[in-house]
């Protein structure tokens, strides 16, 4: 445990505690700050800061950091489902209940655990733990990713999802059916504040951008299927951004409705396509997997995957 000591300077007058924080904490980041305001180990006068709080010029910023817990992701010998590779990097078509990455509760069986053991050299890019990955996908959540495997193609593929270059498209079962048969969902996403775990839509000028093209395929009873395009990639945006519609995935267990027979089924939603230039070439790379048969088996028995090729 290492108790941190920040005075406010002029410069910093009236920016956010985590904002702050982070700019001279020592290279951790926000998230990181955020988490042990709400922890209660950040103190501003003594007093238990919050991540919104506005900082004055003199102020007396005081922080406990816990001792680091030692976290090692370990090589197993696990099938992946792998679309395209080279020596750059490579797509892979993660199945739902995967976790991508180990963290507590899940130390092995996960997504990195598995590359780990395929690409013996696979980059160290952003922490141990992580080596490679550029985005993630939930755990109940299947479909594609792309996976670095050195330095330059780690930093060239965050740098297009940043610049919001990559296209990725989602397909999701969901409860009910929009309003209209098109549309976009243009509200902001932050940290709900009543369950740490949740992210809920923030109309207060607290939360961050967050964009979701919807279009709807199909819809019969109390189902529809959806195409959806993300143009920003929020924590939990399209199940959000759903449940905001009234359309909960079906099978959601964070968002869905609380007693829902699909639960114990898993979550109905799959990135489907995914497109980037490729960091070493230059060359426009479109890869498509389709959910599993279960998938269109719920929204409408008997139905054929390429009848609902769009």
């Amino acid at each position: 445990m290492e108790k941190k000591v920040f005075v406010v300077e002029k410069e910093k007058d009236g920016c956010r505690l985590d904002h702050f924080l982070a700019a001279c904490g020592g290279g951790a980041s926000r998230s990181f700050w955020q988490g042990l305001c709400r922890r209660g180990l950040v103190f501003i006068g003594g007093k238990q800061g919050k991540p919104a709080h506005r900082l004055k010029e003199g102020q007396l910023v005081e922080a406990i950091v816990p001792a680091p817990e030692v976290m090692e992701a370990e090589p197993e010998e696990i099938e992946l489902d792998i679309l395209f590779e080279d020596s750059d990097l490579l797509v892979v078509n993660k199945p739902r209940g995967m976790v991508v990455h180990p963290a507590a509760g899940h130390r092995s069986g996960t997504l990195v655990n598995a590359l780990l053991a395929h690409c013996r050299d696979l980059s160290r890019v952003g922490d141990r733990i992580r080596p490679g990955i550029v985005h993630r996908l939930d755990k109940d959540t299947s479909g594609l990713l792309v996976v670095a495997k050195n330095d330059a193609a780690f930093q060239h593929l965050a740098g297009q999802l940043k610049e919001r270059k990559v296209k990725r498209e989602y397909r999701a079962v969901v409860h009910g059916s929009p309003p209209a048969g098109e549309g976009t969902v243009d509200a902001p996403l932050g940290r709900d504040r009543l369950h740490r775990k949740k992210i809920s839509v923030r109309e207060n000028g607290t939360g961050r951008r967050a964009v979701t093209h919807y279009r709807v395929l199909e819809s019969k009873g109390p189902f529809s299927l959806l195409s959806l395009r993300l143009e920003t990639g929020r924590t939990h945006q399209i199940r959000v951004h759903l449940a905001y519609m009234g359309c909960p995935v079906v099978g959601d267990p964070l968002y869905g409705p609380a007693r829902s027979p699909y639960k114990k089924m898993g979550q109905f939603l799959h990135a489907r396509t995914l497109g980037f230039i490729h960091p070493r070439s230059g060359e426009y790379l479109e890869f498509t997997a389709e959910p599993g048969d279960e998938f269109y088996k719920l929204f409408l028995p008997g139905r054929g995957l390429a009848e609902w090729d769009t």
